[in-house]
C-alpha cells in the first residue's frame, strides 16, 4: 500500500495504528531499496514471507497480471492451473526475446527485473566464494551439458578460424561432458590421463603434442574439467591456460560444481591472469550443484575484459576483442523458461551473504570429517583403503577388493546397489577391470574410472555443499554394515 492510501486509512481507523503499519511497510521498502541500489546479496537472508511479498509485487509488473489487461496475442502469459500460477508467482512470460536471451521484454518488466537482479546476485555470490577474476556472467535455463554445447558452438563460430573443428579434451568419464562436444558438431580429441600413485591427473605433454600435431589453427579449444570424482583430480588448468596462451587456442573450463571449492576457485583465478601469459575464455558452472536449486540452470562466466587480450603469435598483433558472453546471449534461439532463474534468485535472497558463506565453510569442515571417517573405516576392513587424492577437495575414494576365494560369489558392484536400496544416494562403485563402453561414437575401456588401467576397484563419494554431519554418519553406519 502506498503512502497516499495509508493517509486515507487514517480516516477509517486509529491513526496511530496506521503509523505503526507505515513503519513496517517502510522497513520492507528500505530492504527493497538496498537490493535495487546496491545489487548485491543481502547480508542476512530474507525470510520466506518477505520474499513472497517481493515476488508478488514484481509479478504485477508483467502484462498478464495487469488488472485491466486485454490480451489478444498468441502469447499472453495465460495460465490455466492455479497450482502452476502459484508455483511461478504469475511470472509466465519467461526471459529474453527472440534475438537475445538477455534482452528485456515490454510485456514482462517484472520477469526482466528478476533476470537482471539475479545476474548481479550471482556475481556477488561468486565473489563470496572467492572467484574475483570474472567480469560478467550469463545465467541460462539449461543444465551444464547443453550450456557447454552452446558455448562451444558460439565460440567456434565467432572466435576461431574457419578450419577449427577439434576440441582437445582430457578424459573425464561423464557422458554429458563428451556429448556436449558432439552436440556442438565438433570433433573430440580424447587425451588419456596419467596415473601417479592413486591419483589420475592431466597429461600436459600429450595436450601440447596434440595441439602441435593438429595445428593450433584447427583447434577450437582445450576443454578442461575442474570438479570430478576421485581418484581423478581437477585438471591442471593453470598449466593448460599457459599452453592455450602459447599456441593461441581457446580454453573453456567445465567447472560444474567447482564453485564451492576454494582450491578450484583459486586455480581459476590464477588461470585467468593474461599478464602471466595464461588464457581462459569461458567458465561454466551448474546452478543446482553449487546453489542447491532444482536441476535446469547453468552459469557462464568469462574473465574480466582486461584479461581477455590474447596475442596472435603468428602476426604479433592483438586478437580482436569479442564479448563472448554477449555473443552467447545473442546466439540463444528464442525466449527461454524463466523458472531456473527465478529459483536461483529466490535461493540467493534466502541464503544471503552470511548464509552462503556458512554453507561453504561448513562443507570444507565436513570434508575433513568425512575423510577421517573413511580412513577409520578402512582400518577395520583389510580389503579397504582410503585413496590418497589430496588435490580433490570435493570427492573421496575408498579402494575395494574381494578376497580371491570369494570372487565367484561376490560382486563389488553389489555394494553400490545395496547402498542405494538402503537410501544412500550419490555413492558410485567402480568395479575393475571394467567393460568397454561407447559414448558419442567413441569407445572407452573401463568407462567410469577415467583411465584404462586403474589399479583397484573403488567406491567414491562427494562432500558437496549442503551435506550434513548426520548425512555422513548415517552413510558410514550403513556402509560399515554392508561391508
Amino acid at each position: 500500500m502506498n503512502q497516499k492510501n495509508l493517509e486515507i486509512c487514517k480516516s477509517l481507523i486509529n491513526p496511530s495504528y496506521i503509523e505503526q503499519s507505515s513503519q513496517a511497510i517502510n522497513q520492507y521498502n528500505h530492504l527493497i531499496n538496498v537490493l535495487l541500489t546496491q545489487r548485491r546479496l543481502p547480508d542476512k537472508g530474507w525470510d520466506d514471507q518477505f520474499i513472497r511479498w517481493f515476488l508478488n509485487d514484481i509479478a504485477k509488473m508483467d502484462s498478464n497480471n495487469y488488472v485491466e489487461n486485454a490480451g489478444v496475442g498468441e502469447r499472453e502469459g495465460r495460465i490455466h492451473s492455479r497450482i502452476v500460477q502459484e508455483r511461478h508467482f504469475g511470472l509466465a512470460h519467461g526471459i529474453g526475446r527472440s534475438g537475445d536471451i538477455s534482452e528485456q521484454q515490454p510485456k514482462a518488466a517484472g520477469s526482466s527485473l528478476v533476470q537482471r537482479l539475479c545476474s548481479y546476485l550471482v556475481m556477488d555470490s561468486m565473489s563470496v566464494a572467492g572467484l574475483n577474476s570474472i567480469g560478467e556472467c550469463l545465467v541460462l535455463p539449461m543444465a551444464t551439458g547443453m550450456t557447454i554445447a552452446l558455448t562451444l558452438m558460439t565460440f567456434t563460430k565467432h572466435c576461431r578460424p574457419p578450419t577449427a573443428k577439434y576440441v582437445i579434451w582430457p578424459r573425464i568419464d561423464q557422458k554429458s561432458c563428451l556429448k556436449a562436444i558432439a552436440t556442438a558438431g565438433l570433433v573430440p580429441v580424447v587425451i588419456e590421463n596419467v596415473l601417479q600413485g592413486d591419483v589420475i591427473t592431466t597429461d600436459l605433454e600429450a595436450i601440447e603434442n596434440k595441439i602441435i600435431e593438429l595445428g593450433p589453427e584447427n583447434v577450437v579449444c582445450v576443454y578442461s574439467t575442474t570438479s570430478c570424482f576421485a581418484p581423478r583430480v581437477p585438471d591442471r588448468i593453470i598449466e593448460i591456460s599457459e599452453l592455450c596462451y602459447k599456441y593461441n587456442v581457446g580454453h573453456i573450463i567445465n567447472n560444474a560444481y567447482g564453485l564451492q571449492c576454494s582450491k578450484i576457485v583459486h586455480a581459476i583465478n590464477e588461470s585467468c591472469q593474461s599478464d602471466k601469459q595464461r588464457r581462459v575464455d569461458a567458465i561454466i558452472q551448474s546452478t543446482d550443484k553449487n546453489y542447491m536449486v532444482p536441476v535446469g540452470g547453468a552459469i557462464i562466466t568469462s574473465p574480466k575484459k582486461e584479461k581477455q587480450q590474447h596475442k596472435q603469435k603468428e602476426k604479433g598483433e592483438e586478437e580482436q576483442q569479442v564479448n563472448l558472453i554477449d555473443l552467447i546471449s545473442k546466439n540463444y534461439p528464442g525466449r527461454a523458461n524463466g523458472s531456473p532463474i527465478l529459483d536461483l534468485f529466490i535461493t540467493l535472497l534466502s541464503m544471503g551473504r552470511q548464509g552462503y558463506k556458512e554453507l561453504l565453510d561448513e562443507r570444507k569442515q565436513l570434508l575433513t570429517y568425512f575423510r577421517d571417517q573413511l580412513a577409520s573405516l578402512s582400518l577395520q576392513f583389510p580389503n579397504c583403503r582410503l585413496l590418497d587424492t589430496p588435490d580433490n577437495r570435493i570427492s573421496l575414494g575408498l579402494a575395494l577388493a574381494v578376497a580371491s576365494g570369494d570372487q565367484q560369489k561376490l560382486s563389488i558392484s553389489m555394494i553400490g546397489s545395496k547402498l542405494f536400496s538402503r537410501s544412500c544416494s550419490g555413492a558410485r562403485v567402480i568395479e575393475l577391470p571394467g567393460s568397454k563402453k561407447s559414448v558419442a561414437g567413441l569407445d572407452f575401456e573401463s568407462y567410469g574410472s577415467h583411465i584404462n588401467n586403474y589399479h583397484s576397484s573403488y567406491l567414491t563419494v562427494a562432500c558437496a555443499i549442503g551435506i550434513t554431519k548426520d548425512d555422513i554418519d548415517t552413510f558410514m553406519k550403513r556402509l560399515k554394515k554392508i561391508l
